[in-house]
C-alpha cells in the first residue's frame, strides 16, 4: 500500500511539476484555456454620423430603438421562479404581437416551427425586419399588454435607429439608411440612397469594446483589469442647406402639389456669389424614415436627370450676344418664323408679332430673335459659350452619379434649336451653375451642398469646403447688363414673367415651356399642360443674393390657368419668404432710415455700441465687453433703423432679450455665443425658457419657441392680362 499510494504521489507531483513548468495539460496552453472560459468582452456601440444644416440644426442622427426577441428555451427559466422567464404560449403570443409589429400570427409560428426543427433545443428566435427599428412607445405597449394578458418571454434589446426628424425634407438629397444583417448575421446601419449611400463609409462609426474576466456565474471578478477600446462615432456632415429656407421650398411644393398635382417638380435655391446650395427638393418625394412614397424613380433630379430647359436657355444666349458685342436692343427684325436650309422655326404665337426690336423679342421670348441674334455672332461661337458656361460635363458637384447633358452641334438646325433650349439637354444643377455667372458679376461658382465634415470625437474638421470659382465666361459689365434686360421680363407689358413680381423685391429672370421627349418612342408630348414649364430667377435683381430654378412638369389645368400659374406660385412664395428670413430689407422700406452697417471688428465693444445707438440700431453684446472679435450683420449690410446688431466679445455671455428676434438673427446668436440655444418652430421668437439678464454658461440649454406670422407668405401682384400665348412652346 504504501508503494502504491508513493508512486501515485509521485505521478501527480510529476504532473503538477510538468504543468508548472511548461504552462501546458494534453498539449493546450493553460493560459488560453483559462481567459477563453473567464474572458468577457462587451461591445460598446459606435453611434453614426449626424447630418446637420448649415446652422448646426438636425437633419438625419441615431435615436434609440429595441429588437424584439422571444425566449423559447425552458432552462430560461430558473427553479422556483414566480414567473416564467420563457414563451409558454407561443400562440398566445404571436397573437399579441401580430397587433404591433408588421407580421402575421402564421408567420411567426412557421419562423418558430422552423427553428425547432432545425435544433430541438434553440434558446430564443428573432422576427426579422419587422421585429427590429421597433419605437419606445411601442416597445412600452407590447410590455403592458403582455403583463396584461399573461404572456411571458418577450424580451426587447437596445439598438440604434436613423431618426429623420424633419420628414419629407429633401429627401433625394438626403437618402436614406436603414438596418441590414450581413452574410456573418452582423447586423448594422447602412446607406442605401444619397448623402447616406455616397458618405457611408464616413458616417460609419466603428465600435469599441470592454474586455474583462469573470467567475463561472459571470460575475466580475475582483481585482481584474478592464481594457476598454472606446467607440468611435461617425462623422458629422454639415450641409450648406438651410433648413428654414429649405421648409419655405417643401411647404409651397406642398401647396401645389395638393392644387395641380403635377407630374413633377423641382426646386433649387443657392446663394449665386458662393454657390452654396441653400434648398434642394424635388417631387414625387418620401418619408426617409418609412420609405412611403418612394416610387421607382432613386435619382436626385437636380443632378443625375437631364431636361430640355426652353426658353430659360435664351438667358445664356443673350449673354454670348451680349458679349461679342452683337446686341443691339432697338435694331428691328420680322418676328413669325425663321428658315434655315430645310427647317422653319417659328414664333410662340406662330404668326409673330410684326417687325419688333430685340429687346421686345426677348420679353415676348421670340424664338425668331435667337434665330437672327445666332446670325449676328455666329453659332459655332455660340456653342463655344455654352461650352464656357459649363453646359455639356458635369459641373463636379459633391454628390453621386452626375448627368452631363448633351450639347446638339452636329449641324446648324440643331445649334439654332439649342439657341432656345430645345433638343439639346442639361442637368438643373448645370443652369443653376450658369446662371450664377449672370448674378454674381460674370464670376461664375460651383455648386456645393457639403460645407464641412467634421470629426465629432475630436472636434477637428476633416474636410472644409469654400466657395469655387470656375472660368469666367463673361465680363461684370455684361453680366449686369443682362440682368437689368431680365428685370424687364418681369416689368414690361410686353414680359412674359409679370406674374413672377415680387413684393418689395426687384426680380429679373426667364420662363420657359419646354416639349417632354415621348417614353415610348421618337416624337414629344401634345396637348394641353403636357409641357415642362419652369422659371430661371434672381433678386434684389441690382445686387441678387438669391438665385432659383423651379421646374412643374405636367400640372393639372383647369380653364383659364396657364403652366407659368404653378411655377409663379412656388417662386413668389419661396423667394419673398427667404428674402426676409436673410433680413434683406424690402426696397419699398428703404428710407432715410435704412442706413449701411460700420465696420466693428477690432473697435472697443462700449465704443461701437455708442456709435450703433447713435445711428438708431439695438446693439447685443455677446461676452463680457472690451475688443470686439465679430459682428453679425457683416459691414455694409444695409439695416432700418431698429434693427438688431451682435457683436461678440470674450467672456460669459448675459441672455438678452430674445422676443421678436428672427429665427436667422437668433441662429446668429447661437454661433457667435457657442450657447446651447434650441428653436423650436420657425418665424420669430414668442418665448425664452431662462430669464433675461441670466449669465449662463455653454452647459446650459435655452430653448427658443418660435412662431410664423399669419402675413408671412405674402401673395404675388396677379397679372390678369397675361396672353394665353406666353404659355406655348418657347414661353
Amino acid at each position: 500500500m504504501f508503494v502504491f499510494f508513493g508512486g501515485l504521489f509521485f505521478l501527480l507531483f510529476w504532473r503538477l511539476l510538468s504543468i508548472q513548468i511548461t504552462g501546458q495539460a494534453e498539449g493546450r496552453q493553460m493560459a488560453v484555456m483559462a481567459e477563453a472560459k473567464y474572458a468577457r468582452e462587451a461591445i460598446l456601440q459606435a453611434e453614426r454620423g449626424k447630418i446637420i444644416d448649415r446652422n448646426g440644426e438636425l437633419i438625419a442622427s441615431d435615436t434609440l430603438s429595441y429588437r424584439l426577441i422571444a425566449i423559447l428555451n425552458e432552462k430560461a427559466t430558473e427553479k422556483g421562479a414566480n414567473e416564467p422567464r420563457h414563451v409558454v404560449d407561443f400562440e398566445k403570443a404571436a397573437d399579441l404581437l401580430s397587433r404591433f409589429i408588421p407580421m402575421e400570427k402564421s408567420k411567426m409560428i412557421e419562423i418558430r416551427d422552423k427553428a425547432v426543427a432545425n435544433n430541438s433545443n434553440v434558446y430564443q428566435i428573432e422576427f426579422g425586419k419587422a421585429g427590429r427599428d421597433i419605437s419606445h412607445e411601442t416597445m412600452l405597449a407590447i410590455k403592458e399588454t403582455a403583463k396584461e394578458e399573461g404572456v411571458t418571454g418577450l424580451q426587447f434589446i437596445e439598438d440604434k435607429k436613423r431618426f429623420y426628424p424633419n420628414g419629407n425634407f429633401a429627401s433625394y438629397l438626403i437618402g436614406f439608411a436603414m438596418r441590414e444583417e450581413d452574410e456573418n448575421k452582423k447586423i448594422s446601419t447602412v446607406g442605401k440612397m444619397g448623402l447616406e449611400q455616397t458618405y457611408n463609409e464616413a458616417l460609419t462609426g466603428e465600435n469599441g469594446k470592454v474586455d474583462f474576466k469573470t467567475d463561472r456565474w459571470g460575475f466580475i471578478l475582483p481585482r481584474s483589469e478592464k481594457q476598454i477600446v472606446a467607440a468611435q462615432d461617425g462623422m458629422t456632415i454639415q450641409l450648406t442647406i438651410d433648413k428654414t429656407i429649405q421648409n419655405f421650398v417643401e411647404d409651397a411644393m406642398n401647396q401645389i402639389d395638393e392644387e395641380y398635382s403635377p407630374e413633377k417638380m423641382l426646386v433649387i435655391v443657392t446663394n449665386p456669389n458662393t454657390g452654396e446650395i441653400y434648398a434642394m427638393s424635388q417631387r414625387p418625394s418620401f418619408h426617409p424614415s418609412t420609405r412611403e412614397g418612394l416610387t421607382e424613380n432613386w435619382l436626385n433630379d437636380a443632378v443625375q436627370n437631364t431636361i430640355e430647359p426652353g426658353s430659360t436657355m435664351k438667358i445664356f444666349t443673350l449673354a454670348a450676344a451680349i458679349e461679342e458685342r452683337k446686341w443691339d436692343p432697338f435694331a428691328e427684325f420680322q418676328s413669325g418664323q425663321y428658315t434655315i436650309f430645310d427647317k422653319t422655326i417659328r414664333d410662340v404665337n406662330r404668326t409673330g408679332w410684326g417687325r419688333i426690336t430685340f429687346l421686345e423679342g426677348f420679353q415676348r421670348s421670340s424664338n425668331v430673335s435667337m434665330a437672327y441674334l445666332l446670325e449676328r455672332m455666329g453659332d459655332r461661337t455660340f456653342i463655344e459659350y455654352l461650352k464656357d458656361f459649363g453646359f455639356g460635363e458635369r459641373v463636379g458637384i459633391d454628390l453621386p452619379n452626375e448627368a452631363s447633358g448633351i450639347i446638339l452641334d452636329i449641324n446648324p438646325s440643331e445649334r439654332l434649336t439649342t439657341s432656345y433650349g430645345q433638343g439639346s439637354t442639361v442637368t438643373p444643377i448645370q443652369m443653376i451653375q450658369a446662371a450664377t455667372a449672370i448674378a454674381n458679376d460674370g464670376k461664375m461658382m460651383k455648386p456645393y451642398v457639403i460645407d464641412k465634415i467634421i470629426n465629432p470625437n475630436t472636434e477637428e474638421t476633416v474636410e472644409d469646403h469654400k466657395p469655387e470659382e470656375k472660368k469666367s465666361p463673361i465680363s461684370a459689365e455684361t453680366a449686369k447688363q443682362v440682368r437689368e434686360i431680365l428685370a424687364t421680363t418681369v416689368t414690361s407689358q410686353a414680359g412674359t414673367a409679370k406674374k413672377f413680381a415680387l413684393s418689395g423685391y426687384s426680380v429679373g429672370g426667364k420662363t420657359g415651356t419646354a416639349e417632354i421627349p415621348k417614353k415610348d418612342g421618337p416624337g414629344y408630348l401634345a396637348g394641353d399642360g403636357n409641357y415642362l414649364y419652369s422659371f430661371l430667377g434672381m433678386a434684389p435683381i441690382e445686387d441678387p443674393q438669391l438665385l432659383a430654378y423651379v421646374i412643374v412638369q405636367q400640372p393639372k389645368l383647369d380653364i383659364g390657368q396657364y403652366g407659368s400659374d404653378p411655377v409663379a406660385k412656388l417662386f413668389t412664395s419661396i423667394m419673398e419668404s427667404s428674402l426676409k428670413y436673410m433680413n434683406i430689407v424690402p426696397e419699398n422700406n428703404e428710407s432715410p432710415s435704412t442706413v449701411p452697417i460700420s465696420e466693428f471688428v477690432g473697435s472697443d465693444s462700449s465704443t461701437a455700441i455708442e456709435e450703433l445707438r447713435e445711428q438708431g440700431f439695438s446693439p447685443v453684446l455677446i461676452g463680457e465687453g472690451g475688443k470686439v472679435i465679430s459682428q453679425y450683420p457683416q459691414e455694409g449690410t444695409k439695416m432700418n433703423k431698429g434693427s438688431i446688431v451682435l457683436l461678440e466679445t470674450n467672456g460669459d455671455t448675459t441672455l438678452p432679450n430674445f422676443y421678436g428676434w428672427s429665427k436667422k438673427m437668433a441662429l446668429s446668436f447661437k454661433m457667435l455665443s457657442g450657447l446651447d440655444i434650441r428653436l423650436n418652430g420657425d418665424g420669430y421668437v414668442t418665448d425664452q425658457s431662462m430669464s433675461v439678464g441670466a449669465v449662463i454658461s455653454k452647459d446650459d440649454p435655452v430653448v427658443l419657441q418660435l412662431r410664423t406670422p399669419a402675413d408671412l407668405h405674402t401673395p404675388a401682384p396677379e397679372n390678369e392680362d397675361e396672353e394665353k400665348e406666353e404659355e406655348i412652346i418657347g414661353g
